[in-house]
């Protein structure tokens, strides 16, 4: 893999925990959806990624390259099917389960993202960040506390969505500086919309109930969608921007901070009030992130600090 930009970890850590405080707004939407608007999962990833090709259309136009497909058209339209198909999970779960336990079942993903960097890119994770993902992990178990009934069949849709998500985020990697993320992007959406618009047609014969086509039923519903789609595109372009400044395992941990923003939505829309130890979880999650950065701190000053061979 060749990959022309400067890494910049310390930067790319900030923008990744920056941009996974703002993305679980998608899901108190997708949430919100299904709850007060009486839409489908399936509909509503629909236009999460409609709506993300219409944000993204009026810049990528301007952009040489970016409506054409850029220089792997096919892999980018492979990543808009694999987070559309993940999304989709996800919007399924969060329609039957509190929105802190579907993450609580979700977070199997910095794992698999972090052995998959170490496994086929090569990348070296020492033990001190096994042990800070250990205790991010932990920490978010301390947040969620799931209960055992949520453990039926509806569990095994944010494992998949997480299996899904984290194929997604190492093709963000692997990919390389082969097509700026704008173009990366743009064609994902377009990726994203085809699969859904194949899946509402097969899921309306197969799973009616998850794939009705449907409307917005108040013009709030329909600003909600538009925020969804443009909020997706936006962040995830930040997101393939951070994989191109940092390598994979070192970002995995990271995603423990949505949970952060996840516990505040689930108070202020849904009532669910975080108790002490949420809090001290939060604590943890945040305590093991700030270890990694200041770990990365240490080793680049250590890496500068060595004299030049020869």
């Amino acid at each position: 893999m060749s990959d022309s930009h400067p890494q910049n970890p310390i930067k790319g850590m900030a923008i990744m925990a920056a941009c996974m405080v703002v993305l679980p707004m998608m899901d108190a939407i997708a949430k919100y959806m299904a709850t007060f608007e009486t839409m489908s999962p399936g509909q509503v990833t629909f236009y999460r990624f409609f709506f993300q090709f219409l944000a993204l259309l009026p810049i990528a136009f301007f952009v040489p390259g970016a409506i054409r497909g850029g220089k792997r058209p096919w892999m980018n339209l492979l990543r808009g099917a694999l987070h559309a198909a993940a999304s989709l999970m996800f919007f399924m779960a969060v329609k039957y389960m509190p929105l802190a336990d579907v993450f609580a079942i979700y977070f199997v993903e910095p794992f698999m993202l972090t052995m998959m960097s170490a496994l086929f890119l090569g990348e070296k994770v020492g033990w001190r960040r096994w042990l800070a993902i250990a205790i991010g992990f932990g920490g978010a178990m301390i947040v969620i506390q799931p209960s055992y009934e949520i453990f039926g069949w509806t569990a095994l849709l944010p494992v998949l969505c997480a299996f899904l998500y984290t194929l997604y985020l190492f093709l963000n990697r692997a990919i390389g500086d082969a097509d700026s993320p704008l173009t990366m992007q743009f064609v994902a959406g377009v990726g994203g919309t085809l699969f859904m618009t194949v899946g509402l047609l097969a899921g309306h014969f197969i799973y009616p109930v998850e794939f009705e086509a449907s409307l917005p039923s108040s013009g709030l519903g329909l600003v909600l969608l538009i925020i969804l789609g443009s909020l997706s595109g936006y962040v995830h372009l930040l997101v393939v921007r951070a994989f191109r400044m940092a390598p994979l395992s070192l970002l995995a941990p990271f995603q423990y901070f949505e949970i952060i923003s996840a516990t505040v939505l689930g108070y202020l829309l849904f009532a669910d009030f975080p108790t002490a130890s949420k809090w001290l979880g939060i604590a943890i999650i945040v305590a093991s992130g700030l270890f990694i950065i200041w770990r990365e701190r240490v080793r680049v000053r250590q890496i500068s600090a060595e004299p030049p061979l020869g």
